[in-house]
């Protein structure tokens, strides 16, 4: 009797958990495909309202996607912004905050967290987190941070003559041609070769453009823009309106390139039946000032330098809900987030901010609306000669406050100055703003643990390599150093 009560039980036991699991079936993780553009500034889209380039796939992507149109870059430079976004860690915790330094290979990183839960990881194009040697063979192992397979090198902007190394192979291979279109069919490859492992795949396609040189791109998409027809915007001093329409022209025409191919790889995916099972991030390291207020490139506070594009796209099970997000978001939000999306738990060294269940509609924005935008050592484009200085500051919907070492600097209303013309500190009509910001960039460097020293300071704490006379960790091509 009582082993027949026992199989009773057992059998109903078995029949309530087949119906559960019927009801509520195991929970699948998503691909992800992460498109990472360098240098290409928030302002330059269709979609975010740049008439002069011409973004027609990337705007039809944003249309069925999360815009999270208050995205930053908090220190705008590539390497930092790359350690960030693998680790969820900002730089004074990972110890990146310059360019051509290696991210410690103890880090724990999203492609490695990935792959412990069953995700194949593939990168192609640029790494840049691999140290001073920048066309050098990356080894299998820590150093590749997680990632599988791999068709990248460090780092090479010679996008017409540029190399790679491919897995295991030490021999430097050269990409034909435009090195972004090459890259891409190579990703397209790689979406086919895993449409049928069974197998969920996170692949990192990581374009050089539209990075300097500018001048680059296929003649196909040259042609498409005339330097006389570029509107500037307004914050472009007239000293400088001449080469900003300029290398506008090629900077756009990098974009025009690196969105067709934004194209022909959602319809690869749509092709392989993977589109709806897969998220699509589109983002970028940081932008270009490209002339507005009167500099070049990067690492400065402004938005055309902190302000980056961020889609996220995803219409299968459980899927994201499309529009635009003002929620502020930084690099480091971006791995707790994507695993947030795929089901995987987010590690406890994570210090961004999961924002799937906001993009799910499920929270409303589960952090405060601030972003954190730094300079811990200034180099390269901007020498302490060139005016460069350690700075903290926040950026909100609203407001953009900096100090540097020795107090406020900038204070921007962003609402009504959107190019930043007008710089409000020690205006005492917003002397109780400036005071409430203040207080607010005190709270957040307490809550990081950022004591604002000076960059030497960083430097000899990380035990950075000896820097060059204009601060910069030098940086080498085959054995030889350039700048």
């Amino acid at each position: 009797m009582r082993s027949s009560s026992w199989l009773t039980a057992l059998s109903v036991l078995c029949l309530v958990c087949l119906f559960a699991c019927k009801e509520k079936p195991p929970e699948t993780h998503p691909n992800i495909l992460l498109i990472l553009a360098d240098q290409w500034r928030g302002q330059a889209t269709g979609y975010a309202g740049d008439g002069n380039v011409k973004t027609p796939n990337i705007d039809k992507l944003a249309a069925i996607s999360a815009d999270l149109g208050n995205a930053v870059s908090g220190l705008p430079v590539c390497t930092p912004y790359r350690a960030s976004l693998m680790t969820g860690q900002r730089p004074l915790t990972n110890g990146v905050f310059m360019n051509d330094v290696m991210l410690d290979t103890s880090a724990l990183t999203l492609a490695e967290v990935l792959a412990e839960n069953g995700y194949q990881t593939g990168l192609i194009g640029k790494w840049h987190l691999d140290g001073q040697y920048r066309l050098k063979y990356t080894p299998p192992g820590p150093r590749r941070q997680g990632f599988q397979y791999w068709k990248a090198v460090n780092c090479d902007h010679q996008y017409n003559h540029s190399v790679y190394y491919f897995n295991d192979d030490t021999t430097l291979h050269y990409w034909q041609g435009y090195d972004a279109i090459a890259q891409t069919q190579s990703a397209k490859q790689y979406l086919d070769d895993h449409k049928n492992t069974g197998k969920p795949f996170f692949l990192m396609l990581s374009w050089g453009p539209p990075h300097a040189p500018y001048h680059t791109a296929p003649e196909k998409y040259t042609r498409m823009y005339d330097s006389a027809d570029i509107k500037l915007r307004p914050n472009v001093p007239d000293s400088m309106q001449g080469r900003a329409r300029y290398d506008l022209a090629g900077y756009y025409a990098h974009m025009s390139a690196l969105d067709d191919m934004v194209g022909e790889l959602i319809d690869k995916l749509k092709e392989d039946g993977l589109f709806d099972n897969t998220i699509i991030v589109f983002t970028s390291d940081h932008g270009d000032l490209l002339g507005s207020h009167g500099h070049y490139k990067k690492q400065r506070p402004y938005d055309e330098c902190i302000r980056v594009p961020l889609l996220i796209h995803y219409s299968g099970r459980d899927s994201i809900k499309n529009g635009l997000y003002k929620a502020m978001s930084n690099a480091e939000d971006i791995m707790p987030t994507l695993l947030g999306l795929s089901h995987v738990a987010v590690p406890g060294t994570v210090e961004g901010v999961d924002l799937s269940a906001y993009l799910r509609g499920r929270k409303n924005d589960p952090k405060d609306t601030v972003a954190i935008i730094t300079c811990i050592q200034p180099f390269g484009q901007w020498t302490r000669a060139e005016g460069g200085k350690e700075i903290r500051g926040i950026r909100t919907p609203n407001y953009t406050y900096v100090r540097d070492l020795n107090g406020p600097w900038l204070l921007f209303d962003d609402a009504s100055d959107p190019y930043q013309m007008d710089n409000l500190v020690g205006n005492p009509a917003y002397s109780a703003l400036q005071q409430k910001l203040d207080q607010v960039l005190q709270q957040k460097l307490q809550e990081t643990h950022d004591q604002f020293k000076p960059g030497e300071y960083y430097v000899k704490k990380f035990h950075y390599p000896a820097l060059d006379s204009t601060g910069t960790v030098p940086y080498f091509f085959d054995g030889k150093w350039r700048m």
